[in-house]
C-alpha cells in the first residue's frame, strides 16, 4: 500500500514538474502541493460523507442517531482520514534519512493522534447527550462524568503526542511521571478529588441536577444547576451563585430536600405558647359556649358521657370537690379543636403524621405544637397554608378562655403607670365554683 501511494505521489509530482529526488526549493513546493491536495481531499470528504450520512440519518425514525452522527462527529471522522493520508504521503516528498523527514513524520503522527482525540472527544460529547435524554439518566451529573472521560482521553493523547515528539516510548514517559507524582497530584488536586467525588455522588445518588440542597457552612441554600468535574453550581433563592468543589459535599454534610419534594407533603412543626395561668377546669357555662363550635360539639358531648360514667363508677358525687373527679379543661377542648380543625379545614396530607401536642413547659409558657404535613411541596403554597393556620389559631385562642404568652413590651410597661390602669385580679384565673360532674377524661384528666 505504501509503495502504491509513493508511486501515485511520484506521478502527481511528475505531472506538476517536480520529482521526489529534486533538491532545493522544489521539495518545499512539493510539500505545499501535497498539503493543498490533502486540504481538497478533506473538503471533498466533508462534502460527500457529511451530507450523505446526514441525509440517511434524517430519514430514520430514531432520534439518538441525529446526535451520534452529528456534523461535528462526522467532520472529525473526515479529519482522521485526511490526517492519515497526510502522514503517509507527505514524508515521501523528503529523502529517507533527512532530518526534515524525521521532523515531518513526527509532526504528522502527532497530528493523527490529535485528530483521533478530537473524534473521540466529539463522540463522547454525543454519547453523553444521548444518555442525558434517557429518563433513567435525568438529573444525573452527566457533565461531570463526561468531563472525566474527556480528561482521561486528553491525558492519553498528551502522553502519546509528547512521546512521539521526543522519540521515546510512552512507557518511559509514564515512568517519569510516576517519579513526579507528587507534583502531578498538587497540580491536578481538584480534578482528581472532583473525579472521585463525582463518582461517589452519582453512584450513591446523593445529588442530582435540580435538587434543592442546603449547605449552611458555605452559604449555599438553593437549586443545583450544574455538576461538573471540579465544581457544583448552586443558585441560591436570592439568585446568588455558589460554586463548591464536589469533594466538599462528600466530606461535609449537606441537606438534600429531594425526598420531601418527592413525598408530596411538607412538614409544618410550629408551636404557640399558652399562658399557663389561663388553663382551668371547664364550668357548665364554658362548655355551653364551646358547644356552639361545630368542630368540638360532638367531642364535648361524648367526653361528658365518659366523665359521668367514670365518676359514678368511683362513687364521686356531684357535691364533692372538683379535684376528686375527672374534668374537662379549656386547654384539652382547645387541643381537640385544633386536631379537628387541621383534619377538616386545612389541606393536609392525610397519609402522613398529624398531631397537636404539648411540649415541655418553659418560662415562656406552655408550647402547644402543631405537627402536620401539607398536601403540597410548592414553597409559596406551603407558606400560605402555614400562615393561614396560625392566623386562625392565634385568633381563636381567646374563644377557649386561653391567652397567648408574650413577653411584656414597652407599651405594656408604660400602661402600668397610666391613671386608671387596673391590673388583672389575682383571682381571675382561679378555679370557678364547683359544678359537679362536667369534666373530661380525654385530655387533662386529674384525680
Amino acid at each position: 500500500m505504501r509503495n502504491l501511494l509513493k508511486h501515485w505521489t511520484d506521478l502527481l509530482l511528475g505531472w506538476l514538474g517536480v520529482t521526489s529526488d529534486t533538491g532545493g526549493w522544489d521539495r518545499w513546493i512539493a510539500f505545499l502541493l501535497v498539503l493543498l491536495f490533502v486540504v481538497l481531499f478533506d473538503f471533498a470528504c466533508r462534502l460527500v460523507i457529511v451530507r450523505g450520512v446526514r441525509r440517511l440519518v434524517a430519514r430514520t425514525r430514531a432520534v439518538w442517531d441525529d446526535t451520534l452522527f452529528s456534523v461535528r462527529v462526522l467532520r472529525c471522522a473526515c479529519h482522521i482520514l485526511s490526517a492519515v493520508l497526510l502522514a503517509v504521503v507527505l514524508p515521501i516528498v523528503f529523502e529517507e534519512r533527512s532530518g526534515a523527514r524525521v521532523v515531518v513524520m513526527r509532526l504528522m503522527q502527532s497530528y493523527v493522534v490529535i485528530s483521533v482525540f478530537r473524534f473521540i472527544d466529539a463522540l463522547l460529547y454525543a454519547a453523553f447527550r444521548i444518555a442525558a435524554s434517557r429518563p433513567a439518566w435525568q438529573n444525573k451529573p452527566i457533565k461531570g462524568l463526561r468531563q472525566t472521560a474527556q480528561g482521561i482521553a486528553l491525558l492519553v493523547c498528551t502522553i502519546l503526542v509528547v512521546s512521539i515528539l521526543i522519540g521515546k516510548s510512552p512507557a518511559i514517559l509514564l515512568t517519569g511521571l510516576g517519579a513526579s507524582a507528587a507534583i502531578v497530584m498538587l497540580i491536578f488536586r481538584d480534578s482528581i478529588l472532583g473525579f472521585v467525588s463525582g463518582i461517589q455522588l452519582s453512584a450513591n445518588d446523593m445529588l442530582q441536577v435540580g435538587d434543592w440542597i442546603s449547605v449552611p457552612k458555605y452559604g449555599a441554600d438553593g437549586t443545583v444547576e450544574e455538576v461538573s468535574l471540579t465544581t457544583v453550581k448552586i443558585r441560591n433563592w436570592d439568585n446568588t451563585i455558589v460554586m463548591l468543589p464536589p469533594y466538599l459535599l462528600t466530606s461535609d454534610s449537606f441537606q438534600n430536600w429531594r425526598g420531601m419534594q418527592l413525598s408530596g407533603g411538607r412538614r409544618v412543626m410550629r408551636s404557640v405558647s399558652i399562658d399557663m395561668t389561663s388553663v382551668r377546669f371547664c364550668t357548665p357555662e364554658m362548655l355551653a359556649r364551646y358547644r356552639e363550635i361545630d368542630l368540638v360539639r360532638e367531642y364535648i358531648d361524648e367526653t361528658e358521657r365518659r366523665i359521668e360514667a367514670y365518676n359514678a363508677a368511683h362513687g364521686i358525687g356531684p357535691g364533692e370537690r372538683r379535684i376528686n373527679g375527672l374534668h374537662q379543661t379549656n386547654l384539652g377542648v382547645f387541643r381537640a379543636y385544633l386536631v379537628r380543625y387541621l383534619r377538616q379545614e386545612v389541606p393536609v396530607n392525610r397519609s402522613m403524621t398529624l398531631m397537636v401536642r404539648q411540649m415541655q413547659p418553659t418560662e415562656t409558657g406552655l408550647p402547644m405544637q402543631l405537627y402536620f404535613f401539607t398536601d403540597t411541596v410548592v414553597w409559596e403554597d406551603y407558606e400560605g397554608i402555614q400562615s393561614d393556620v396560625f392566623d386562625h389559631v392565634l385568633a381563636v385562642i381567646p374563644a377557649f378562655d386561653l391567652r397567648v404568652f408574650q413577653n411584656p413590651s414597652g407599651n405594656d410597661v408604660a400602661a402600668l403607670g397610666r391613671p386608671g390602669f387596673a391590673a388583672p385580679a389575682a383571682a381571675e384565673n382561679a378555679e370557678p365554683a364547683a359544678a359537679p360532674g362536667t369534666e373530661n377524661p380525654g385530655s387533662a384528666a386529674v384525680r
